[in-house]
């Protein structure tokens, strides 16, 4: 689905990794991928591991080439640039990586960090340096944490400073790669309150990515699910999240953990057997045959 008025239009996408060996073919791991993403909306891909939805996010990204489709920002085709025209387009999409600690130069104090990509914008130290304060502010770390190196902070402290360096040249799209699926459970919903405050004052749009349906009900308006390459469910968060129509859908959503150890003990158990008994997951494509 797209829309006239979407940030970000991606359509057929399609991307094979090469094979190993000299005659190996290419493996197609995304095969026509369709979605768009609105001005200040979050979209929540979620799949298990090996879906391919991470691989959506890199090719945003430019991080991997597509072998076939097409990628829209800003109403501009997206899908081949150059590295330097990336670097360019960087002012726009940021993206926050599941670990914050190794996304993170180690040897650089966090003002430095924070600051470096103001610079190679052009911005004057001074005025960098006041939006590095604002930026600590907007994701609740003190100012002093400027002069303090990465190993100095917890990993929930770690992952606000990878979200506030997103966010350091105000872009407008930030795709977010399983940012809280390295954090214990309370921090995640920290961070996650973090990601939803941030949205609401700012305005950014993000492609959130998550094999966890319950992180993505929490941060999305609207769900993807993605399947062997394949989106083979979409649409509202609150439905696609409680009430899905897909059989694979139905199993992520058991696969959810809860906090009643009964009630987590029936959903494992449910899962298992309609896993048993439902056979292989039917595309989108074969359940309208």
């Amino acid at each position: 689905m797209t829309t006239a008025r979407a940030l970000l239009d991606v359509s057929d996408l399609r991307v094979a990794y090469p094979g190993r060996g000299v005659r190996a073919r290419s493996r197609e791991v995304l095969h026509g991928v369709s979605l768009a993403v609105d001005e200040g909306e979050t979209l929540g891909i979620v799949g298990e591991s090996g879906s391919g939805k991470t691989t959506i996010g890199r090719a945003v990204l430019g991080l991997v080439k597509p072998s076939g489709g097409h990628i829209g920002f800003l109403g501009q085709d997206i899908t081949h640039r150059t590295a330097k025209e990336r670097r360019a387009l960087a002012r726009h999409i940021q993206v926050v990586f599941q670990d914050p600690y190794s996304s993170l130069n180690p040897s650089l104090t966090i003002g430095d960090t924070l600051a470096e990509p103001l610079v190679a914008q052009g911005a004057r130290p001074r005025n960098a340096r006041a939006r590095v304060c604002e930026l600590l502010d907007h994701v609740g770390l003190p100012a002093d944490a400027t002069e303090r190196l990465p190993r100095e902070f917890s990993g929930g402290q770690r992952q606000r400073v990878a979200i506030a360096r997103a966010l350091a040249p105000g872009p407008k799209l930030i795709v977010c790669d399983e940012p809280v699926s390295a954090l214990d459970l309370s921090t995640q919903a920290r961070v996650l309150d973090l990601f939803v405050d941030i949205q609401r004052r700012t305005g950014v749009a993000y492609l959130f990515v998550s094999h966890d349906l319950a992180v993505i009900r929490r941060v999305s308006h609207r769900v993807s699910v993605v399947y062997r390459g394949d989106v083979i469910e979409t649409g509202p968060a609150g439905r696609v999240t409680s009430t899905p129509e897909h059989p694979y859908t139905r199993r992520l959503l058991l696969a959810a953990p809860v906090a009643h150890p009964v009630e987590q003990r029936k959903r494992r158990e449910e899962r298992q057997r309609r896993k048993a008994g439902e056979g292989p997951v039917p595309s989108s494509t074969e359940e309208g045959k």
